[in-house]
């Protein structure tokens, strides 16, 4: 059962054996060395580009005729209520519904650029063991709370860093617009959180990961899509961007590390369901969403989390003996020849 020397130059021909099937051993961020297709590095850019394509272009158009028809049936302005919906300064709970459901089709954008430009298994996103390791996810939800608590804690005694005062402050009153704020909130933000880690961590991850050997392919696996996922926040403050650079880091250390987007994703969704309740309690979620301000003080709060969680999991994951490589069931798709 022939392996492939993850030290080794790329070639897109070397990770098969003689008749044809990929070979194991490869770490998450190597399973597009897998691919059985020609020119690898110009298919890379290609997915890429398609991937900001349809969800800066084709996913917002495509998810506004079903707002606009949900106007048109309530008998209000589609226009006026397209208007109201798209505006984040100051949203309204349909476009916080809008907004999250654009990013939550990040999944099957991913999935169909997995399997239809480069020949995988689109499972091989989910982890090396080719699905979602739904059993490890809920261990590492249970981890994030722990994780969410500590960051409290610190958050409370750094006044600085809004935790402490936002807790002190008054609590908003409890309104329709609120409720259908939690709704949304609580059934779309794990969504939300997955479409992004699908993407960032998944699909740019195997794509720049793939593309170098060694410790180099990592270094480039884990930074590059921090780096965009910070700058895709939009308009930020210096310190705004490197807290979230630095939440784009670790998760990506946790995709390699633990072989599956599951520890990112637990992260990710209970970091927002926490920043969204916060805003929904004390604050105002048109800041939430905009956050372009803010202190230095927000980095030992975010890394206490991230460092935490990230101690937590690698803990758990050596206790349960989680794999990290893939198997040669798991890369030999049903057409994994095509």
């Amino acid at each position: 059962m022939s392996t492939l020397d993850p030290q080794a130059p790329y070639d897109p021909q070397e990770p098969h054996d003689s008749q044809g099937r990929p070979a194991v051993d490869l770490a998450y961020h190597q399973i597009h060395r897998a691919s059985p297709v020609a020119n690898p590095w110009v298919r890379s850019l290609i997915g890429t580009v398609l991937l900001v394509v349809a969800m800066v272009i084709v996913a917002p158009l495509l998810w506004q005729i079903p707002v606009g028809l949900g106007y048109a049936l309530a008998g209000e302005s589609v226009i006026e209520g397209m208007e109201r919906s798209l505006d984040l300064e100051d949203p309204n709970p349909v476009g916080l519904a809008y907004l999250f459901l654009v990013l939550a089709t990040a999944i099957p954008v991913t999935w169909a650029l997995q399997r239809g430009l480069h020949k995988l298994p689109i499972g091989l996103l989910a982890s090396v063991a080719g699905r979602l390791r739904w059993r490890w996810m809920g261990t590492c939800f249970g981890l994030a709370i722990i994780a969410l608590l500590a960051t409290v804690a610190v958050s409370s005694l750094v006044p600085e860093a809004g935790g402490g005062e936002e807790l002190a402050g008054p609590l908003n009153d409890v309104t329709t617009t609120m409720l259908h704020f939690v709704v949304v909130v609580v059934l779309l933000t794990p969504l939300q959180a997955a479409g992004e880690e699908y993407a960032f961590r998944g699909y740019i991850t195997q794509v720049f990961g793939g593309l170098l050997s060694g410790r180099w392919g990592m270094v480039v696996a884990v930074t590059v899509p921090a780096s965009l996922f910070a700058l895709s926040h939009g308009a930020q403050s210096a310190p705004v961007f490197i807290d979230r650079f630095a939440f784009g880091v670790v998760a990506g250390l946790l995709v390699i590390l633990t072989g599956g987007l599951e520890a990112g994703i637990a992260m990710h969704v209970l970091n927002n369901l926490l920043a969204f309740g916060l805003a929904l309690a004390y604050g105002d979620m048109g800041e939430t969403l905009n956050a372009t301000g803010g202190t230095w003080w927000m980095i030992p709060v975010t890394l206490t989390q991230s460092l935490v969680f990230l101690s937590l999991v690698l803990w758990a994951a050596r206790r349960q003996g989680l794999g990290t490589v893939t198997q040669r069931a798991v890369l030999v798709g049903p057409d994994s020849r095509v």
